[in-house]
């Protein structure tokens, strides 16, 4: 799809704001580093050969009788007694010595018998958000080399809550940012451009609306509902979309009375068509300008949420609850430091580009 001119000149000086740009490359980066979570931190094998027959556990269900053992339940792919199974084609005496046997099927044989070796692929980070780490010592645990950023009070590796935890705040900060605009964008059209009647009635609606307390009705709600990822979308989106409503309501007022409205109206041009292709673009630039607030409060009261116990279920990967976290146990401040910066590069990350957003669309930088 080729672009406009227009925004070709956008474009063009969207990039020529190095802190925006190089901002953009640097989140785009994280954010596909950590898109793929569950092939980057996980306590389940990418790939698995066995019997000369490869597994995929990270993306398939595996019952441990797969590979020779007597539950029907999903293999501990980190449990010795598995992997022995695994490198050694299902022998039996597992059980009994699987250290030994792994040490003899390391050369590939096994009770003077050669064997077809099998292997496991891991991730590079071998724990999911969930996964307890087998260590010595009392939680939560200083980093090292098998947790690179430590555990947490309960044991969890801490990197791969940060990976999880940093997917799950950005998807959920773009759906409820998505939704907001378009429900935020649509009320305050149709409230520039009808006025009268219409926009006295959405008006005190949002008035009596934006006194509703969001926190209590929270509450209320997660008393009554389980807590979920879609509900707490749900709220924050009935809460979120007034954000917009103002500033696009003043441009279509401004606008309703310009010389190519009445033209286009006196010509028989619907509403619809009027407000979607001739007065939406001059209303997207302060669109735009009020874009990164909406994104980062988001992110904020996500995290608020899930700090007061109010947001997504306990055991989500949340960095909230890793503030929380580092709150609870202060003895341990590679918790704090690990929430302070996952913060701090995330939250500046994205209001540098939306700035070289809003000035690429500010329509006295365009021509430059």
């Amino acid at each position: 799809m080729r672009l406009s001119p227009l925004n070709q000149r956008r474009w063009r000086n969207f990039k020529r704001n190095r802190r925006a740009w190089w901002s953009l490359i640097i989140f785009l980066i994280l954010f596909l580093i950590c898109l793929p979570a569950e092939f980057i931190a996980n306590d389940k094998p990418l790939l698995v050969s066995y019997r000369g027959e490869l597994y995929t556990p990270v993306v398939k269900f595996y019952p441990e009788t797969a590979f020779g053992g007597d539950f029907r339940t999903e293999a501990p792919y980190g449990d010795p007694e598995v992997e022995c199974l695994i490198v050694s084609g299902g022998l039996e005496d597992c059980f009994d010595d699987p250290e030994g046997i792994i040490e003899d099927a390391q050369d590939g044989v096994v009770k003077g018998e050669s064997i077809e070796k099998g292997w496991t692929l891991w991730p590079i980070i071998p724990y999911s958000y969930d996964t307890p780490v087998d260590r010595p010592g009392a939680a939560p645990l200083p980093p090292n080399e098998q947790n690179w950023l430590g555990t947490d009070g309960t044991k969890r590796d801490v990197m791969a809550r940060v990976i999880y935890g940093f997917r799950l705040s950005v998807l959920f900060a773009l759906i409820v940012t998505l939704l907001s605009s378009v429900i935020g964008v649509a009320a305050g059209a149709v409230q520039g451009y009808f006025g009268g009647r219409t926009d006295l009635f959405f008006q005190r609606f949002i008035e009596v609306w934006a006194g509703t307390p969001q926190l209590y009705v929270i509450i209320i709600l997660f008393a009554i509902l389980p807590r979920s990822f879609w509900l707490l979308v749900g709220i924050t989106v009935a809460f979120g979309w007034m954000g917009l409503v103002g500033v696009v309501r003043a441009e279509f007022l401004r606008a309703r009375n310009f010389e190519y409205v009445r033209a286009a109206k006196s010509l028989g041009v619907s509403n619809i068509t009027i407000m979607y292709r001739h007065m939406l673009p001059n209303a997207m630039v302060a669109t735009l300008t009020f874009m990164p607030f909406i994104i980062t409060s988001t992110i904020s009261l996500l995290a608020t949420l899930d700090f007061l116990g109010f947001g997504l279920p306990a055991s989500a990967p949340s960095l909230g609850e890793l503030t929380l976290q580092a709150k609870q146990n202060l003895q341990a401040p590679w918790l704090a430091f690990t929430a302070f910066f996952t913060f701090a590069i995330m939250l500046s990350l994205l209001v540098f580009i939306f700035e070289g957003v809003r000035d690429a669309f500010d329509p006295r930088k365009t021509f430059q």
